[in-house]
C-alpha cells in the first residue's frame, strides 16, 4: 500500500504546523513549505522522524513552488494525495489606512499565490486520483464584507470562488478541491497590527469584540474531514457558522453590523486624534 502524502504551505506556524501534526499522526508523509527557516524546524521536530521533508521558498515564486513539488514528488512515486494551500497574510483597517505596497503584497500571498499553488498541484493530485485533494485556506470573512476587512475578505472570497469552480472543473479528472472557512483561529499572526499605520495587534481587537477563538487543532480535524468529506466547503468554528446562517436568513442584519462596526472605528479615530 502506498502510503499517502500532504504538501503544506505555511507549515512553519498556526493552522499549517497542526495540519501536519494531524497528517502526520495518521501516518502520511508530510512536505511542509514555509518562508521562516526556523519556523520548518520547529515544526519538523514536532513531526515523526523521518515523516516530513522540508522547503524554504515565498508561495509568490512560480518556481518555488515548480521546485519544491517535484522534489517531494520524488519521495511519493511522482504522486501528492493533498496538496494544501494555506499560506497567508492578515490584514485589517480601512482601505484608505492601507498603503498600495500593502494592498499588492495581500493580493499576492493571498489570492495569486493561490492560483500559482493550483496550477502547479495539477498534475500531481491528478495521479493520485481518485483521492488527490487540493484544500485552500479561505476564511468566514469570505461569507459576507465588513467594514475594516475590504482587501483580507476580498482575496478570501477569491479563493472561495476558485474554489467552486475548480471542484467542479477537475471533477473530470477525479480531484476533489475543498476549502476551510474559518474564524478567528489563535496562531501567531494575531499578535501582529492589521496594518502599518496601527500599533495594536489583531488579537487585541478581536478580545475587545468579545468573539471565540478557535484552537488550531480544530483547523486540523476540520481539514482531515474536509479531504475525506463531500462539503466543498468547511465552516471551522461558532462565529463561522453564525455567520453563514445569518447571511442566509438575516442578510439586512450584516448589513447593519457592517455599517455599526464602520461607525465604531470613525468614533475611535475621533479620540484617538483628540488625544
Amino acid at each position: 500500500m502506498t502510503q499517502k502524502s500532504i504538501f503544506i504551505t505555511g507549515g512553519g506556524s498556526g493552522i499549517g504546523r497542526a495540519i501536519a501534526q494531524k497528517f502526520a499522526a495518521e501516518g502520511w508523509l508530510v512536505g511542509i513549505a514555509d518562508r521562516n527557516a526556523q519556523g520548518l524546524a520547529e515544526t519538523k521536530a514536532l513531526l515523526p522522524h523521518g515523516g516530513c521533508l522540508t522547503y524554504q521558498f515565498d508561495v509568490t515564486d512560480r518556481s518555488g513552488w515548480d521546485e519544491a513539488l517535484a522534489d517531494f514528488a520524488k519521495e511519493t512515486g511522482g504522486a501528492i494525495t493533498v496538496v494544501a494551500n494555506n499560506a497567508g497574510l492578515p490584514s485589517g483597517g480601512p482601505l484608505t489606512e492601507v498603503t498600495h505596497e500593502e494592498l499588492d503584497q495581500l493580493l499576492d500571498v493571498n489570492l495569486r499565490a493561490v492560483f500559482y499553488g493550483a496550477k502547479a498541484s495539477y498534475p500531481y493530485l491528478k495521479r493520485s486520483s481518485p483521492e488527490g485533494c487540493l484544500l485552500n485556506t479561505a476564511s468566514a470573512a469570505a461569507i459576507y464584507g465588513m467594514a475594516n476587512q475590504s482587501v483580507y475578505g476580498a482575496t478570501k472570497a477569491g479563493v472561495k470562488s476558485l474554489t467552486e469552480s475548480l471542484d467542479a472543473e477537475w471533477s473530470t479528472v477525479g480531484i476533489r478541491v475543498r476549502s476551510l472557512m474559518p474564524s478567528f483561529i489563535d496562531t501567531p499572526l494575531l499578535q501582529q497590527p492589521p496594518n502599518r499605520s496601527r500599533n495594536t495587534p489583531i488579537r487585541d481587537a478581536v478580545v475587545k469584540a468579545g468573539l471565540e477563538f478557535t484552537p488550531v487543532e480544530t483547523v486540523a480535524e476540520e481539514a482531515w474531514k474536509a479531504v475525506h468529506g463531500d462539503k466543498v466547503h468547511r465552516l471551522v468554528g461558532k462565529t463561522a457558522r453564525k455567520l453563514a446562517r445569518v447571511a442566509k436568513w438575516f442578510p439586512g442584519k450584516l448589513r447593519e453590523r457592517a455599517r455599526i462596526l464602520a461607525e465604531a472605528h470613525e468614533r475611535s479615530e475621533g479620540r484617538a486624534a483628540q488625544d
